[in-house]
């Protein structure tokens, strides 16, 4: 007699237990997916911000050194002292902005920039192997018994897994 009441018992909470895995498991997967955004949002957002940003500092070096090069010539036309110590205060004062002449620095800038644009292709990457994953695992419940009573009961369906379209496959496209 009690194992005729504590059957159906114990298959709705086998049921339920089925039914809210189903539920994590969907939410990893949106999670995953989620974050997939997130990175390609990165990827669309500031990787023009860091390509207009070397763009204005190589601007800024290319003036810097063009400024440089005009007092020194200045300088070596005239070789007045009152203007060589009127020219070499303008160039302290373009020295004091951080630039050894002449040393350019824009270099860095552009290996921040690779740096910049590998860390968002790999964390790119790696979202997209963990939403595969997630919907592997989600998968495997929607058709394994016998997960797969509860999913066709409950209606929950198959998963796409992540494959980028050919234009999102190629290199990211940055004009210096």
């Amino acid at each position: 007699m009690i194992i005729i009441i504590a059957m159906p018992i114990m298959l709705a909470m086998l049921t339920f237990m089925i039914y809210n895995s189903f539920i994590k498991s969907e939410n990893k997967v949106e999670q995953a997916y989620s974050s997939i955004d997130v990175y390609l949002m990165q990827r669309f957002d500031l990787i023009p911000n860091l390509v207009e940003c070397v763009k204005g500092y190589m601007t800024y070096e290319k003036e810097t050194l063009e400024n440089m090069t005009e007092l020194r010539k200045k300088y070596l036309t005239n070789k007045n002292l009152k203007d060589g110590e009127k020219l070499n205060n303008e160039c302290n004062k373009i020295l004091l902005n951080g630039e050894n002449y002449p040393e350019l620095k824009a270099s860095e800038q552009f290996i921040n920039l690779q740096k910049n644009l590998q860390k968002i292709e790999n964390q790119l990457q790696a979202a997209r192997r963990i939403y595969n994953m997630e919907v592997n695992i989600y998968n495997n419940k929607v058709n394994m018994f016998p997960t797969n009573l509860v999913a066709s009961l409950c209606e929950f369906k198959e998963k796409e897994y992540f494959s980028a379209e050919i234009e999102t496959q190629d290199n990211v496209k940055i004009d210096c």
